[in-house]
């Protein structure tokens, strides 16, 4: 069979296939697309019919198959996908991306903190926080290594202080 003759046939079955598509979907329009989607397939797999064999069984069973697949993938598209008018903050937190801008704000309020408390206390801290070890860092700034812990001790502290209003900050909810 050529593909001229292939097309002149699948054409004459078109309204049978359309009458099919209605069994599936209850809807015109979906029905339509489906018996499309069904010409494009057999066309793309011109090749793979058996001349002699029952073309309107072959097309049907494309259209069963295609039907079949479109109503899997898009059970499983609904099955992630929220279809409520309102979504509640819950449901919100995983499906929405965090906030940039509210990082980098708490970010600057950490560098001005930091700014704000003597260097003796936020060297140390500073360099603990990068992940030098106590030693390490005694080394560096040629101190003691208890002199180290103390200062990055009052670190934290005045940190805490100056940060205050983070404190009462749900970081996994977003919000105080």
């Amino acid at each position: 069979m050529t593909q001229t003759e292939f097309s002149q046939q699948t054409s004459i079955l078109a309204p049978a296939l359309y009458q099919f598509a209605m069994r599936y979907t209850k809807d015109h329009e979906d029905s339509s697309d489906l018996v499309q989607d069904t010409m494009m397939k057999a066309f793309k797999y011109y090749a793979q019919f058996e001349p002699g064999s029952n073309l309107k069984a072959w097309l049907f069973t494309i259209m069963k198959n295609t039907f079949i697949n479109n109503y899997r993938r898009k059970t499983k598209t609904n099955a992630l996908i929220s279809q409520n008018e309102e979504i509640s903050y819950q449901d919100l937190k995983f499906s929405s991306t965090q906030n940039a801008g509210e990082g980098t704000l708490i970010m600057k309020d950490i560098k001005k903190a930091l700014k704000n408390i003597p260097e003796c206390y936020s060297t140390p801290f500073i360099s603990y926080f990068e992940g030098y070890k106590y030693h390490e860092i005694a080394e560096t700034l040629n101190l003691p290594i208890g002199t180290v812990k103390t200062r990055i001790h009052i670190a934290r502290k005045l940190l805490k202080e100056y940060l205050q209003t983070y404190s009462k900050y749900d970081y996994k909810k977003g919000m105080a």
